[in-house]
């Protein structure tokens, strides 16, 4: 008995009343009716976060509340999981035999610009009727615009089946991810005049998967539109910001303040949300919002003792007892264990070792496969070669490093580091263990000449040292494709740059800048390295801006080394749509020229700000390239250029730059100019400039910061602190 008195004294600290869970913030309303309204929404002002304000609106009639974001009805908030369940309207068709005509109310779900998404997980397009022809035209966060359509037929009251939705009375297609907009529509083509006498009426939503079971009455008669009043639940995933958790996590406004929570990344778009740890349940939003869960007093999960703990719970045997208190067989007392049980312990603990000693030889065994394995990728790429030449070069800045190290690095491979992606890898950020930042590439293939070569060319890109190139310092060998590792540059893409919704102003010299030093590498790279290096996949997302926005060419995972006996030579056509040579693409012959001809369409980038190719323009105008030459031919050049670079002063260095651009979009190779006098072009119409430092930069500054600089005062300041301003101006425009 003395182990029960026990267990009471253990339990009476349970035994009061929990503290209630905080969900709305102090002095806020918590409720809309019957419906919760926890923080981060709010109903009243400074109860809620920016977006997520609701209306609680009163019915006159009957006393009741409805909740309300805009005028979407809000029927419950998960804050859990991040999600809101929202009434949504059925859009509908019915063929009227009366009168033979087709009535119809369709409806669109628009949520742009909100922190609303619809869940692509939870919901469905569903399409209910005979001879029905239903489409689906939906928008994402980022504006793509996808349309899909659903099919649903029947020929007679036999062939529908309660339960089935496969295209006969029902059909239903998935909803892509991060959608915020839909209109769905009818085909005017499709109606039920064919088989009125048994369905007349067609209706099309996106709703809640879990909430639809299809039913034949939903097509024989009206079951579908008065069951639910003409509305359906439909699951909306919100998130906190446009951040990323590391990124949300430095700022003032961070979202998770209660102790006890944790940051999610949304998989639905951008953004973040909050969640309690295990053991632990309430509001990650509020201050002390997640509290713990006493497991003892919820059905306790023990068969013995249980005694809560922050987060978890433990279980023990009472005294005298021994057994398994978190088993349904529990404890027992020891002088009833039985010689049976003592020999089945036995028998259990000899075949426990067994299967250690086995599992034991397994990963010996195993781990001596994969040292193979690595050794094998090891010589294969050359990796012997390396070392000799690092043990023969005194102070050869190159690292060979183990596939371990860089898991480490990159917290092994994770998808929050990511960088970027491309046609030839993914890069990630990754950390190394002396606290440096560098740049980590998991190229996706390799050719069998690559292989051979790799070695050898590695140790000849290793050895390039050009202020305008990101340096590679160092490579993995030791798995099945090489892994590459460069410094680190942190300021993105010129891609970005001048093409991101937020971009800054950037004036005409600045842009000058840029281009000369990108052209400065790839003159680097065609003319004095040895053997001469052809980058083939030149674009200005491969253009990265440093800590000072000097540019840096990167990404040599399409580069080729050129026969030092040839000019050209035949290779797999590689590089990105919109910036390929067209003479490269019709032949496969790969000249240094190829590279002028995508830098020509990186200079109309710097000139125009539009992007190298266009999806949504007809097919004569998809590339860039083709709309210059076409605006040239037709005078008409000014009407594509960039605005801001668009004054009488810099009308002559932009037509030299335009020159130059047209000169690199040659279509014959051999017309077009090698890279170093491209180089030199850009170099001598910087200087044509008037007071080109001063002036550069003065435009930058008046640009970015919006108003006028003391041209006595700039005259007097160096050409690096008016580089650092604007550069910092242009960092806080970002």
């Amino acid at each position: 008995m003395a182990w029960l008195v026990l267990v009471f004294l253990l339990l009476i600290p349970h035994l009061s009343v929990a503290k209630g869970l905080a969900v709305a913030k102090p002095d806020c309303r918590a409720k809309c009716g019957d419906i919760d309204v926890p923080f981060p929404f709010g109903i009243d002002p400074g109860c809620f976060l920016e977006g997520f304000y609701l209306n609680c609106s009163k019915n006159a009639t009957d006393g009741t509340y409805k909740l309300l974001t805009g005028n979407v009805e809000v029927l419950e908030i998960l804050l859990p999981t991040g999600q809101v369940r929202m009434n949504n309207h059925i859009s509908w068709q019915c063929y009227r035999s009366t009168t033979r005509n087709i009535d119809k109310d369709t409806w669109y779900f628009d949520f742009r610009p909100t922190r609303y998404r619809i869940s692509s997980l939870d919901n469905k397009f569903v399409t209910i009727g005979c001879d029905t022809l239903s489409y689906n035209t939906m928008v994402n966060y980022k504006n793509d615009i996808y349309r899909t359509g659903c099919v649903s037929v029947c020929y007679s009251r036999e062939s529908l089946t309660n339960g089935t939705c496969s295209g006969i009375g029902c059909c239903e297609t998935p909803i892509p991810p991060g959608i915020n907009y839909y209109d769905a529509s009818f085909d005017k083509n499709f109606n039920s005049s064919s088989v009125s006498d048994f369905s007349a009426c067609s209706y099309a939503v996106v709703m809640e998967a879990d909430n639809f079971t299809f039913s034949t009455s939903y097509v024989t008669g009206y079951d579908f539109w008065e069951t639910h009043n003409g509305t359906v639940p439909i699951l909306m995933d919100w998130s906190i910001a446009d951040d990323t958790c590391n990124v949300a996590n430095e700022t003032s406004n961070y979202a998770c303040v209660s102790h006890n929570s944790v940051c999610i990344n949304m998989q639905n778009g951008p953004g973040y949300i909050c969640k309690c740890w295990e053991g632990y349940e309430g509001n990650p939003y509020i201050q002390d919002g997640c509290q713990d869960i006493d497991e003892c007093m919820k059905n306790s999960p023990c068969s013995g003792i249980c005694v809560n703990t922050p987060g978890s719970f433990n279980c023990s045997c009472p005294p005298r007892t021994r057994g398994d208190p978190y088993s349904a067989t529990g404890c027992h007392s020891i002088e009833k264990t039985s010689r049976w049980v003592k020999t089945f312990v036995g028998i259990s603990v000899g075949l426990m070792i067994l299967v250690i000693l086995s599992c034991l030889v397994y990963f010996v065994l195993e781990r001596r496969k994969i040292a193979t394995i690595k050794e094998k990728y090891f010589k294969q790429y050359g990796g012997q070669l390396l070392y000799q030449e690092m043990k023969s070069k005194q102070g050869y800045a190159f690292t060979i490093f183990k596939e371990e190290e860089l898991k480490e690095a990159t917290n092994n491979f994770d998808a929050k580091n990511i960088l970027g992606e491309g046609g030839n890898g993914t890069v990630y950020k990754g950390t190394l263990k002396n606290n440096k930042d560098v740049a980590i590439k998991r190229c996706k293939t390799i050719d069998e000449r690559q292989k051979k070569e790799f070695g050898k060319e590695i140790l000849i890109l290793s050895q390039i040292n050009h202020k305008n190139i990101v340096r590679i310092l160092g490579c993995c060998l030791e798995v099945e494709i090489p892994i590459l590792v460069y410094e680190f540059i942190p300021k993105g893409n010129l891609f970005d740059l001048i093409h991101s919704c937020n971009a800054p102003c950037i004036s005409m010299g600045t842009r000058l800048r840029i281009a000369q030093e990108s052209a400065e590498a790839l003159a680097y790279l065609h003319s004095w390295a040895s053997p001469p290096i052809v980058h083939r996949d030149v674009k200005s997302s491969n253009i990265l801006l440093d800590e000072n926005f000097m540019a840096k060419v990167s990404d040599f995972g399409a580069s080729v080394l050129v026969p030092t006996d040839e000019d050209q030579f035949m290779t797999v056509v590689q590089g990105t749509r919109g910036y390929l040579d067209p003479e490269y693409m019709l032949t496969g012959l790969l000249t240094a020229k190829s590279d002028v001809y995508s830098f020509g369409v990186v200079l109309l980038e710097l000139l125009t700000r539009k992007k190298a190719f266009l999806l949504d323009k007809p097919e004569d105008h998809m590339s860039l390239s083709s709309i210059f030459l076409s605006s040239m031919k037709e005078n008409k050049l000014e009407e594509i250029l960039d605005d801001q670079i668009l004054d009488v002063e810099s009308m002559n260095l932009i037509n030299g730059v335009v020159k130059l651009a047209r000169e690199c979009l040659n279509m014959e190779g051999e017309k077009r100019p090698e890279m170093r006098e491209v180089a030199e072009t850009l170099d001598r119409l910087r200087k044509t400039i008037k007071h080109p430092w001063v002036q550069d930069n003065l435009e930058e500054i008046e640009c970015l910061l919006g108003e006028p600089s003391n041209n006595k005062e700039l005259e007097m300041t160096s050409y690096h602190s008016l580089e650092e301003k604007a550069m910092l101006a242009m960092e806080a425009g970002r």
